[in-house]
């Protein structure tokens, strides 16, 4: 090795390139001090270089107030890196390079310098980089208000796409694993990160850990449990959305009858929380509370409540210090809710604010009959697509098209149906509406975040529990995926095998063929494509289908010139076949051969026409709710509570769609308590 010319320059920098503001604000330090002043020089000088390598010297000074932590950080033009570091920490991401303080060199007062060096690699020049960034700030030898890391509201939000839901944990009532997860640990959102997600949504419900009034002091133990969270997030390049989440309809929603306790209470934990947190730098926001919603009054007076409490909450955390003057606060509508009428009152309020970090935030969990399967909505046909094309184009004319950026803050459905749980929603139909979602929201420029209660990410093992799912999710936010017309091929066992026809839904792609593991099929032999038309001929159908042993027998991959493959399902099936039964209304199962087939749905009918079951207003009652199955036990389960609300004594006639066969009608009968089944 020979060293190469020496050389040293101390940087006083200016306006950083856009990319590497992208780079670099996503990954800002947790744990700096809070201060009206700060500022930053950088020497960075090259010891010696041979063909493949250099070593270097950084020494940084703090020009500003002291601070307790500090990361800088920097880019490269000629693609070198950070292979071996010392007397720092070595955070960096590929060419986007950060290092962080030891214990022992944390701490820099007014003029105090750190120094540590490193071995980096090269593959071609070795340009000196033009730009550091000390906690966020330039270092450009200039002393100032603090960084945010972003230059407004929009470009930070557009920064946290794609978002992750830590849901039913923080928020969970009774403690922290109470509902089904377990604790978050840095190795969760690790996982989260290496998946492609940007930012998190951090749910927390601080009532049960609240004192009394008038101090309503908040558990030393619980603020720091949340900020522990908050630093793992924020050092695993994660920004943080953090916010009052159940409170809201534990007690914010008492407003209009308790307004004076309400709004004090209020103030004060957002005090607090704004005080723990405001030494902390821009990748961490604030939203003021979650679906805020209150009893006994009109949407319209709901509109005023909800502004009063956002409010607040900006007039709290804006004067709390520290980086709070200007970190990036959110705002809900009511009931986070995009229906015109509830968006005009939020951007009326938000563009009174005038303050360029204010973002405002909506929830959306598709046409509520589909996303619950209720009223026959078991597809993602053209009414469910319009009611979201609808809502984020309202999001986006009302909200961004005027500067405010919004964020999708959950999303999902409602009766999601994890793999080992009774499928609710059809699968490919769920994701045609998943995938869907995330392409209207990049058309309308809105960040998603989407819900996960555990159904998407195994929190105890860290592992997702349908890779699949996981796979598109991802890549969804960034492309369009193809699908076609039904994600399944039934065929019946007793039946001839014949050609089968879907209809593809290019999504604007080009549909490449289809493929059985790495195998590609035939064209012309196995599949026919004719306009929108794609055939499986039977001979193909036949091969796949195997012994035709009932339930999946093979899957094909539709494969596009973008996005994720799109899976098809040939299953074998028959007619299922129901038996009579006698139970109760606490607890009453169908006898059910399913054969292969899955179940849609269920409509319920009293022999005069009217409805059966708790939704009065339609026949196809709720699935999950009303009904329910259990495959490897062979039973539908009817509910209590569809059960309870059977007249007495008169029969009334359900009728079950099946995906794959023709529907099946059965009687069921409540005298007091007792019920009983007979199959048609």
């Amino acid at each position: 090795m020979s060293p190469s010319t020496v050389h040293r320059r101390r940087l006083r920098l200016g306006v950083i390139a856009a990319s590497a503001v992208t780079l670099l604000s996503t990954s800002l330090l947790g744990a700096v001090s809070a201060h009206a002043a700060q500022g930053c020089e950088v020497d960075y000088q090259v010891t010696g270089q041979w063909s493949d390598g250099f070593n270097a010297n950084v020494e940084v000074t703090n020009l500003g107030d002291p601070i307790d932590g500090w990361a800088l950080e920097w880019a490269w033009s000629d693609g070198q890196r950070v292979t071996n570091l010392w007397s720092a920490k070595d955070k960096s991401k590929d060419d986007a390079a950060r290092v962080e303080s030891l214990g022992y060199n944390a701490k820099l007062a007014t003029g105090d310098s750190a120094s540590f060096g490193f071995t980096g690699s090269l593959t071609g020049a070795n340009t000196d980089p033009t730009e550091f960034r000390l906690n966020g700030r330039l270092c450009d030898g200039t002393v100032g208000e603090p960084s945010t890391g972003w230059a407004d509201a929009e470009e930070q939000v557009a920064a946290m796409q794609p978002g992750w839901n830590v849901g039913n944990t923080l928020d969970a009532l009774g403690g922290e694993t109470n509902w089904g997860n377990p604790m978050i640990t840095e190795e969760q959102l690790q996982t989260v990160r290496a998946a492609g997600y940007n930012s998190i949504r951090l749910p927390v419900t601080w009532d049960e850990f609240t004192g009394e009034g008038p101090d309503y002091t908040i558990a030393p133990e619980r603020m720091e449990r949340v900020a522990q969270v908050v630093d793992w997030a924020i050092a695993n390049d994660l920004q943080v959305m953090l916010n009052i989440h159940h409170d809201s309809w534990m007690w914010i929603d008492e407003l209009p009858s308790d307004h004076d306790n309400v709004m004090a209470k209020f103030e004060a934990m957002w005090t607090q929380i704004a005080t723990r947190f405001k030494d902390y730098p821009a990748g961490l926001s604030f939203e003021s509370n979650n679906e805020p919603a209150f009893e006994g009054v009109s949407h319209e007076e709901g509109d005023v409540y909800n502004a009063e409490l956002n409010q607040a909450f900006y007039d709290v955390v804006r004067n709390s210090g520290g980086y709070n003057g200007n970190r990036l606060l959110i705002l809900p509508s009511l009931h986070t809710n995009a229906d015109q009428v509830r968006l005009d009152p939020l951007k009326t309020m938000i563009e009174g604010l005038d303050d360029p970090m204010v973002a405002a935030t909506i929830h959306y969990y598709s046409f509520w009959p589909f996303t619950v399967n209720i009223a026959g909505f078991t597809t993602y046909n053209e009414q469910v697509q319009q009611d979201l094309a609808d809502y984020f184009q309202r999001a986006h004319d009302t909200l961004v098209a005027n500067g405010i950026p919004v964020i999708v803050g959950e999303w999902a459905v409602f009766n999601y149906s994890p793999p080992w749980a009774p499928e609710r929603i059809e699968q490919g139909e769920m994701l045609k509406f998943f995938e869907d979602l995330q392409f209207q929201a990049r058309e309308n420029e809105l960040t998603t975040m989407l819900w996960d209660a555990g159904q998407f990410l195994n929190r105890a093992t860290l592992e997702w529990r349908d890779p699949y799912i996981a796979e598109r999710l991802q890549t969804e936010v960034t492309s369009r995926s193809g699908t076609t017309s039904f994600d399944r091929i039934y065929l019946e066992q007793s039946g001839t095998i014949t050609d089968e026809s879907l209809t593809l839904n290019r999504n604007g792609l080009d549909f490449e063929g289809l493929w059985e593991g790495d195998v590609r099929l035939d064209e012309g032999t196995d599949y026919t494509v004719s306009g929108d038309t794609l055939t499986l001929t039977a001979a193909a159908l036949t091969r796949l289908a195997g012994d035709r042993a009932y339930g999946v027998n093979a899957i094909v991959e539709a494969r596009f010139s973008a996005g994720s493959p799109w899976r098809i399902y040939i299953k074998t099936n028959d007619q299922p076949v129901l038996s009579d039964a006698t139970g109760t209304t606490t607890s009453f199962n169908i006898p059910t051969e399913f054969n292969g087939d899955n179940l849609a749905t269920m409509e319920a009918r009293y022999a005069d026409g009217t409805n059966a079951g708790p939704a009065t207003w339609t026949p196809f009652q709720e699935f999950g709710h009303s009904f329910i199955y259990d495959y490897e036990a062979g039973t539908i389960i009817l509910n209590t509570v569809f059960l309870e609300t059977l007249r007495e004594g008169e029969p009334a006639t359900l009728t079950f769609h099946w995906w794959g066969s023709d529907t099946v009608t059965y009687t069921v009968t409540r005298t007091g308590t007792t019920v009983t089944g007979t199959a048609s």
